[in-house]
C-alpha cells in the first residue's frame, strides 16, 4: 500500500463479531481502538509495531450492549475513524 487506510468493517452492522482492516504502507507503531458513542475505550485491538502491508483483526463485543461504537486507526500522524453498529 502506498498510504494508510482503515477499510469499513464487515459485516457492520454486526453480532457478535466483525474483521476490521487495514493497509501500512511502512513499518510502523499502529494503534487501532474500538471506542463507544461517549468516547470511552471499550478495546485496544492493536498497539504495537507493524509491518508494511493489509492487516486485519476480529473485534468481539459480545459483552457490550447494543449501540454505534467508533474504531479508531493511528499510524504515525495518520488518523481514520470508522462507525461501528452492534445489534444483538
Amino acid at each position: 500500500p502506498l498510504e494508510p487506510k482503515l477499510y469499513q468493517s464487515y459485516p457492520n452492522p454486526f453480532n457478535p463479531s466483525t474483521t476490521v482492516s487495514y493497509d501500512v504502507p511502512r513499518e510502523e507503531l499502529v494503534s487501532l481502538k474500538v471506542y463507544d458513542a461517549l468516547g470511552r475505550e471499550v478495546a485496544v485491538l492493536v498497539n504495537e509495531l507493524e509491518s508494511a502491508g493489509k492487516h486485519s483483526c476480529v473485534f468481539n463485543a459480545s459483552h457490550l450492549p447494543s449501540g454505534v461504537y467508533y474504531c479508531r486507526l493511528q499510524a504515525g500522524s495518520f488518523v481514520e475513524t470508522k462507525k461501528l453498529v452492534l445489534l444483538k
